[in-house]
């Protein structure tokens, strides 16, 4: 389940408060937006069109432990979502996963992962984990099957 609630400030910042109770431990989601173009006359206060500028969640949803071996490659995170998948081509279920996507992983170098997810036996992501030698930062990028989308970031190695 999850809750949303949307709130327009005095000074026209939209920010909006996403709740996901559908883990183990609720996920908070916060996203800040500002108008774009103005809502039509006597409309409320939330019409119009926004474009966000700003993004937050809670930790719990952030930290994610990766390893990647001669054999394989495996992630799971605070939350359950785990998945352990060998360096042969084949697709692995992402336990805890409610939309049952399967993974699958191929090492291109040392420092390179390629994985592709899939659901419904369609391919649905493409992802690139990227590592420098020091192992301190991952450069991720992820190109979305369904609509093209594509997204880069950069993962930091938690300090202990």
């Amino acid at each position: 389940m999850f809750t949303e609630t949307d709130t327009v400030s005095p000074d026209g910042t939209l920010t909006q408060v996403v709740k996901d109770t559908t883990e183990a431990e609720a996920v908070i989601f916060e996203n800040l937006y500002t108008r774009v173009r103005p809502a039509p006359p006597s409309a409320h206060v939330l019409s119009g069109t926004w474009k966000v500028f700003k993004q937050s969640r809670s930790e719990n949803s952030t930290i994610i432990t990766y390893r990647c071996t001669s054999q394989g490659f495996s992630a799971e995170t605070l939350l359950g979502e785990r998945f352990d998948a060998k360096f042969d081509g084949k697709f692995y279920l992402i336990e805890d996963d409610p939309a049952h996507t399967m993974v699958s992983v191929k090492l291109i170098n040392p420092y390179t992962v390629e994985q592709t997810n899939k659901r419904d036996a369609r391919s649905c992501l493409w992802c690139d984990w990227r590592s420098p030698p020091d192992g301190k930062t991952i450069h991720a990028s992820s190109e979305s099957k369904a609509d093209g989308s594509v997204k880069t970031w950069e993962l930091h190695k938690k300090p202990k």
